[in-house]
């Protein structure tokens, strides 16, 4: 029996994820910034929060892939 060739990076799955997870961020600063009295700044805020936190959750679900 032949062992299990390893997948291949998924860039479209990994660009998704990173996405999804920037735009989570940024809706959510957005609508704190909106309930607050100042969207543009929650905007800002969920932006530099959000696209961190894209970057952080791909490098846990593909850390193997880096290594």
């Amino acid at each position: 029996m032949e062992p299990v060739a390893p997948r291949s990076f998924p860039p479209v799955e990994a660009g998704t994820l990173l996405a999804v997870v920037t735009l989570v961020g940024v809706g959510a600063g957005a609508l704190i910034g909106w309930v607050a009295g100042s969207f543009a700044t929650g905007l800002i805020i969920g932006a530099v929060v959000g696209l961190p936190a894209g970057v952080y959750v791909v490098y846990r679900r593909y850390r193997h892939y880096f290594s």
